[in-house]
């Protein structure tokens, strides 16, 4: 039971760890103009496994046609966030 305990408690730890750690915003650079995204108010939701999958969270590294599909499609599906060129990239 200690050891069953013992390891609930590391995972906590180590996803608390990792959350706090985690910034409020992302600007990730593009030649048609930054992104900025807000991870704090997407982390609100709790799903990480969501953008990170499975495992701890970590910093993902994003090119244009997997940042396109990730984030694009899932605005799409939620009929939330922006989904044209111009309302996440600024420059």
């Amino acid at each position: 039971m200690k050891k069953v305990l013992s390891a609930l408690l590391m995972v906590v730890f180590a996803a608390s760890a990792a959350l706090a750690a985690a910034p409020d915003t992302v600007t990730m650079k593009a030649k048609n103009g930054d992104v900025t995204f807000d991870h704090k108010k997407h982390s609100a939701s709790g799903d990480c496994k969501a953008c990170h999958g499975e495992g701890t969270p970590a910093k993902l590294i994003l090119g244009k046609d997997a940042a396109h599909k990730l984030c694009k499609e899932c605005h799409q599906a939620k009929k939330a966030g922006p989904t044209k060129c111009g309302e996440c990239h600024k420059k």
